[in-house]
């Protein structure tokens, strides 16, 4: 009930976080499936204090995810490293992502659907908004690795390290030299 010290909360399959009454640094949640609604109320106190999430689940997607990116993207903007999965890439979460300037380390994990009748140019839209603090971004096991070329043709990011799943032709491998360069 009064977790006034605690800084970091690392939880495997915990279904209810409400109980919780805490502000901390560092939410790590690896569960079957997440529920955003029984974490909200956590990621809501700890607002500003919040720099490290990782939010994994390890069968379904996480429930109410929408509820989620709405949190954080109205209380969690120090947020500065970033693990998330089984999420839709949509407009939405392109709006978190751009809200989080102080990101350095993002990982997408199991993202198998752009959620665009465009799924190209939200790519593109998502390449330009990275924050330039952004030094690690890991896209494998995503769709994502099929638009790689578009994506590093239009980010601005000075990423040090870029863990993608294949190259399977010339442009996209032309694409990373460029971007390299």
């Amino acid at each position: 009930m009064s977790c006034k010290n605690l800084e970091i909360l690392h939880i495997n399959d915990c279904d209810d976080l409400d109980i919780l009454e805490a502000s901390i640094s560092t939410l790590e949640l690896t569960s079957y499936m997440i529920y955003a609604s029984s974490i909200i109320q956590i990621l809501k106190k700890s607002g500003t204090l919040l720099q490290r999430l990782s939010l994994f689940s390890t069968d379904e997607p996480t429930w109410k995810i929408s509820l989620l990116l709405e949190t954080l993207r109205s209380f969690c903007p120090n947020i500065t490293y970033l693990n998330i999965s089984d999420i839709d890439f949509s407009i939405q979460f392109l709006k978190i992502i751009g809200n989080l300037q102080k990101l350095q380390f993002l990982t997408l994990c199991d993202i198998f659907e752009i959620q665009d009748d465009e799924p190209e140019i939200l790519v593109i839209q998502f390449a330009k908004i990275l924050p330039l603090t952004l030094q690690y971004l890991n896209l494998r096991y995503t769709c994502l690795s099929s638009y790689i070329d578009s994506l590093l043709n239009n980010c601005y990011a000075s990423l040090k390290y870029l863990l993608i799943d294949y190259f399977d032709d010339e442009k996209k491998a032309k694409a990373l030299i460029e971007f390299c360069i």
